[in-house]
């Protein structure tokens, strides 16, 4: 199974683009967001291209391709909008026997652990810092943004096949790999 991964579009186009065109190209079997989708929330500066409305029809141009949960800038009014469900708290998934717990990051995050087993995954964007580390028994795991990166981070996504997370740049170039068992 492979999968692509991508957080905090924040309604920025040109990082849905990005994303989009390289999910295409990935052979990637789903892409799963993990929130943040159209808005950029009081805290946070204009992403480029600021156009919701055009990331709205991006990302329903796909939604047979996607698989989100909620983050805390996304609401029920974005669901009016948008033909694929974003109001999941959080998703769990199998990943070659290990348990993953996908989520935004607001909620759940590695100060407030979910329930889980030791080994298990915590995926989630929020904080806009790509990362892996071992937090309370789980191995956290942060894909970045794809719009408003912090801390001095690129604009980024994530792979995850065979066992094996690539965080990469929008254009491509791996900057962190991790395996998992």
């Amino acid at each position: 199974m492979k999968l692509m991964f991508a957080s905090d579009i924040h309604g920025s186009r040109s990082a849905c683009e990005a994303v989009l065109r390289r999910y295409e190209k990935s052979g990637a079997s789903r892409l799963v967001l993990l929130g943040d989708l159209l808005y950029h929330g009081p805290r946070n500066d204009l992403p480029d291209a600021y156009d919701p409305k055009a990331v709205t029809a991006l990302l329903n141009g796909a939604r047979n391709e996607l698989l989100c949960v909620r983050g805390n800038c996304d609401a029920e009014v974005d669901q009016m909008v948008l033909d694929f469900p974003i109001l999941a708290d959080y998703a769990l998934f199998d990943l070659n026997g290990t348990t993953a717990f996908v989520t935004h990051g607001h909620l759940f995050n590695t100060d407030k652990l979910p329930p889980h087993k030791e080994g298990d995954l915590l995926i989630h964007g929020h904080t806009h810092v790509l990362t892996v580390q071992q937090a309370g028994g789980m191995t956290y795991i942060n894909p970045g943004s794809a719009a408003l990166p912090k801390e001095n981070n690129p604009k980024s996504l994530m792979l995850y096949e065979d066992g094996v997370f690539t965080i990469q740049t929008l254009e491509g170039e791996t900057i962190l790999r991790h395996a998992i068992r």
